[in-house]
């Protein structure tokens, strides 16, 4: 179930200080850039959507040194956290095969 990954990044994250920011998700991928569902990267066990074969999603937390609460400049793209501190973005896309096995492929920047 997809919500054990996102309870994972969200205690991960806390358990090191870090915040998680919220206002932005994950998304599947297909035809368009973003497309439903949305990936919170925050959950609670047992309560959450289950991976369906055919599936792709990107899974893209964003972690912060200080507040996780963040915002988009006038630009409509640059985002910052509220207190400008450091974020960083890890982004993975899983796909689940027909056969139910999940592949992985971590983008690095």
């Amino acid at each position: 179930m997809l919500e054990r990954r996102q309870y994972a990044i969200d205690s991960y994250a806390q358990r090191f200080g870090y915040g998680n920011v919220k206002e932005f998700t994950g998304h599947a991928v297909g035809k368009e850039l973003w497309e439903e569902p949305a990936v919170p990267h925050f959950g609670t066990k047992g309560m959450g959507m289950r991976l369906k074969k055919g599936l792709v999603l990107a899974i893209e937390p964003m972690f912060t040194l200080g507040d996780w609460h963040a915002f988009v400049e006038s630009d409509g793209w640059t985002a910052r956290t509220v207190d400008r501190s450091i974020c960083v973005q890890y982004e993975h896309t899983v796909a689940i095969a027909e056969n139910g096995r999940k592949f992985s492929r971590r983008c690095s920047r």
